[in-house]
């Protein structure tokens, strides 16, 4: 008898412990800067991708570009975490060959032209512990205007005769990154 009132009154509290903690769970708001993916296919009934970019869509918000990505410093390409790039199959940036997997994604914004960079870094807040000597490939890319203004950063990927062209737009600014294979 008393090892059944002992059962009893362990599972009312367990069972009263769980449904607290299940109860007690925050969720947090929408973040300021929603994290999104463009892959090349686009299509999410492809499962047979190219390359992907997961990044943070950063608005405008009445300030300008030059103040969320300045002038040649390292950018993040984005916000929060730095983009991760990931191609799935072996591609070339420029003349550099770089292998199938992940890697981060920055760049350096100019007037007239961006440069692009892939680098090994994994799993790192924005570009302040960026390490050019982990870089993979560089290519410098030039900058043209858009005839519309994106509020928020944005990035798209459209096939290109010889691979794939990863577009990064915000502002009026548009930038093509040529990844060839």
């Amino acid at each position: 008898m008393k090892t059944n009132k002992f059962l009893t009154s362990i599972t009312i509290a367990l069972i009263f412990s769980v449904s607290l903690n299940v109860n007690a769970q925050d969720f947090s708001g929408l973040d300021k800067s929603p994290m999104d993916v463009a892959s090349f296919p686009s299509s999410y009934k492809v499962s047979d991708k190219l390359i992907k970019i997961a990044y943070s869509r950063p608005q405008l918000k009445g300030r300008s570009m030059e103040e969320l990505a300045p002038a040649g410093k390292v950018w993040r390409t984005g916000a929060n975490e730095a983009a991760e790039l990931t191609l799935y199959t072996d591609m070339m940036l420029g003349g550099t060959k770089v292998e199938a997997g992940t890697y981060t994604f920055y760049v350096i914004p100019g007037e007239k032209e961006w440069t692009a960079i892939i680098n090994t870094d994994l799993n790192v807040w924005g570009s302040y512990f960026y390490k050019q000597e982990n870089d993979v490939a560089r290519l410098a890319v030039p900058v043209s205007e858009g005839k519309e203004s994106l509020e928020a950063f944005s990035i798209a990927f459209e096939e290109s005769k010889d691979g794939v062209h990863m577009h990064l737009g915000w502002g009026n600014m548009r930038i093509a990154v040529p990844f060839t294979k």
